[in-house]
C-alpha cells in the first residue's frame, strides 16, 4: 500500500495519462478519500491546459509551467528506482488503447447535415429557374399570338373613342379574330381608373346582350394592353364598348359607357 507522499508523486503522471494500469486504480481510490490530492490534480490539469494553449495561443503564466515541470520531475524521480518483478511485469504489458476523440463520432453527422443543406439550396435554385423559364415561355407564346393577330387578314379591327372627346383624345383599338375567339386591346391616352375599379371591355354581338371580353388598366401615361380569349369562338361582333367596373369585373355592364365604336 502506498502512502500519501507516493500518491502525490504519481499525480503529475496521472494528469498526463502516463500512469501504468496497476497504479491507476490505487490512485483513483485514494483520490476518492483525499481532498488535498484532488485539488492538486485539478491544479495540474489546469497547468497542462495552459501549456497546451502556449503553442498557438497566449503564453501561459510562468508559474504554471514551473509548477507542472516540477511535478513531472518529481514523478520521474520516483520512477528511477529499481522496479520489482511485479512492476516489470506491469511495464511489459502494452499500454491501453486510447479512445477516439468524441468529435470524430459527430463528424459524419455534421457532414450529412452540410450535404443536406446544400441539396436544399440547389433544389430551391432549380425550382426558381424552372419557374422563370416557364414565365418566359408564356411571354413568348403571348408575343407570338399578338404578332399573328396583327398579321391575320381576317382579323376585325375597330377603334373606340371617348363619348366626350378631349385633347389628347383617348383611344381604344381592338383586334378580334372571330374564328379563334381572341380579342387584342390597345389603349392610349386613357386615364387610370379610380381606386378599386377597372376598365372592362364588352363584345356587342349581332344579337343578344353584351358579353364580357376582359378587364384591363392603364399606366400613368394612359397606355394599356390586354389579350383575352372568349369562352366561345365564332361569335359575330357588331362592335365593342368599355365601361368602368368594380374589381375584378362584372357580368353585366355598369352604365355609363365610357368608350364606344367611333363613326
Amino acid at each position: 500500500m502506498k502512502d500519501h507522499a507516493q500518491f502525490t508523486e504519481d499525480l503529475a503522471l496521472y494528469a498526463m495519462g502516463a500512469l501504468d494500469d496497476q497504479s491507476c486504480p490505487e490512485l483513483q481510490e485514494h483520490l476518492g478519500t483525499c481532498g488535498e490530492c484532488r485539488r492538486e490534480l485539478e491544479a495540474l490539469r489546469s497547468d497542462m491546459a495552459m501549456l497546451a494553449l502556449s503553442a498557438t495561443g497566449p503564453q501561459p503564466p510562468q508559474r504554471s509551467r514551473q509548477r507542472l515541470m516540477a511535478a513531472v520531475a518529481a514523478g520521474a524521480a520516483s520512477t528511477t528506482t529499481t522496479p520489482t518483478r511485479e512492476e516489470q511485469s506491469v511495464q511489459a504489458t502494452p499500454p491501453p488503447v486510447r479512445a477516439w476523440p468524441r468529435w470524430l463520432f459527430w463528424a459524419p453527422l455534421a457532414a450529412c447535415l452540410v450535404l443536406a443543406v446544400h441539396t436544399v439550396i440547389l433544389w430551391h435554385q432549380h425550382e426558381t429557374l424552372r419557374s422563370a423559364y416557364a414565365e418566359l415561355e408564356k411571354d413568348h407564346a403571348r408575343a407570338q399570338e399578338i404578332i399573328a393577330m396583327l398579321k391575320d387578314p381576317n382579323a376585325q379591327h375597330m377603334t373606340l373613342v371617348a363619348t366626350r372627346a378631349q385633347p389628347p383624345q383617348p383611344q381604344v383599338k381592338t383586334i378580334y379574330v372571330r374564328d379563334k375567339g381572341h380579342v387584342l386591346l390597345v389603349a392610349s391616352n386613357l386615364a387610370e381608373p379610380p381606386a378599386n375599379k377597372t376598365y372592362e371591355l364588352w363584345l356587342l354581338p349581332a344579337s343578344g346582350d353584351p358579353m364580357p371580353a376582359g378587364t384591363f388598366k392603364t399606366d400613368w401615361r394612359g397606355h394599356g394592353m390586354m389579350l383575352h380569349h372568349m369562352k366561345s369562338a365564332g361569335i359575330v361582333a357588331k362592335g365593342f364598348a368599355v365601361t368602368i367596373e368594380p374589381e375584378p369585373g362584372s357580368d353585366t355592364p355598369t352604365m355609363p359607357i365610357v368608350m364606344e365604336p367611333g363613326n
